[in-house]
């Protein structure tokens, strides 16, 4: 019975953990960029669009596809960063923890 409690005190643990972890991706913000720079996003640690920087020189009505692009482009590489901090962010917390491969815990 003493074990089961240590196992359900460390299950509740592990919970706020995680919860802590997902409060922390919310506040986390990281950047996109595309075009050597001149399109920029900020993106939350859960991949939340918070804002978009675009040069100037890039608003030119006969190069809207051109900048689409780079939006997606830019918005792609600040996903991909947020998707790895919260992965660094879940391998901290579960380090040493018997997880199954491929579980995703955010």
């Amino acid at each position: 019975m003493r074990d089961m409690m240590g196992l359900m005190k460390q299950a509740q643990a592990m919970q706020q953990k995680l919860q802590d972890a997902q409060e922390e991706l919310e506040t986390l913000e990281v950047e996109g960029t595309s075009g050597g720079g001149v399109v920029l996003v900020r993106v939350s640690g859960k991949g939340a669009l918070k804002a978009i920087s675009i040069d100037p020189s890039l608003l030119n009505v006969d190069e809207k596809e051109i900048l689409e692009d780079l939006i997606v482009a830019a918005m792609n590489d600040a996903r991909g960063k947020a998707d790895r901090a919260a992965q660094d962010r879940m391998a901290d917390l579960t380090k040493g923890m018997p997880i199954p491969p491929g579980l995703k815990m955010f």
